[in-house]
């Protein structure tokens, strides 16, 4: 087995510590990595096998901080939100070093992780315009509905800086999903 092997074996290990369950039984954070990979993949001509790491590495144990362990207000919801990207970045540079990948590699991979130079990295880029992409395929559904008593306005707002973080290329592949009808009217009014 190589190290991107056994690296990819060491992430998936750490998912599977996930709590939460997909529908079919499978770790939420795993079933998470599977979509963030595919989005990668086609973000990303030719996405080299770094990157399909990092792109499993997004929400590298998520769970184990509760978003509940920060204020239940915006600026706790920004600190939850960047005290993420530091633990999962630093995780996954931990897990790829153990898995024998380069200590320069590795570093890259947290950098991506970290969201460092989004916009001005292709990697970092990469990884969020795959995270759009799982939230508006996957998602935002879930969220809306969570989220019943947000006025349309704010649903529209959350849109707009969503596809503001995209590349081109992602917001291409955004607007050939076939999403839910009320999401769908959400979408062009925000692009509107």
């Amino acid at each position: 087995m190589d190290s991107h092997a056994r690296a990819r074996a060491l992430i998936d290990q750490a998912h599977q510590a996930d709590p939460h369950r997909a529908p079919d039984g499978r770790a939420a954070e795993l079933v998470y990595a599977d979509r963030m990979e595919n989005w990668v993949a086609q973000v990303a001509a030719d996405a080299p096998a770094l990157l399909r790491l990092a792109a499993r590495c997004q929400h590298l144990e998520r769970w184990s901080v509760p978003r509940a362990s920060f204020p239940m207000d915006r600026p706790g919801y920004l600190a939850w939100r960047r005290s993420l990207y530091t633990k999962q970045a630093e995780r996954a540079r931990e897990l790829l070093v153990q898995a024998g990948i380069s200590a320069e590699e590795a570093a890259e991979v947290a950098t991506w992780v970290s969201k460092t130079g989004l916009k001005k990295n292709p990697g970092t880029q990469a990884l969020e315009d795959a995270a759009c992409l799982v939230f508006l395929e996957n998602e935002i559904a879930g969220f809306a509905a969570q989220h019943a008593d947000y006025p349309r306005e704010k649903f529209i707002d959350i849109l707009r800086k969503t596809w503001r973080k995209m590349s081109p290329r992602a917001q291409e592949l955004a607007l050939a999903l076939e999403l839910p009808p009320a999401i769908a009217s959400l979408v062009r009014e925000a692009l509107a």
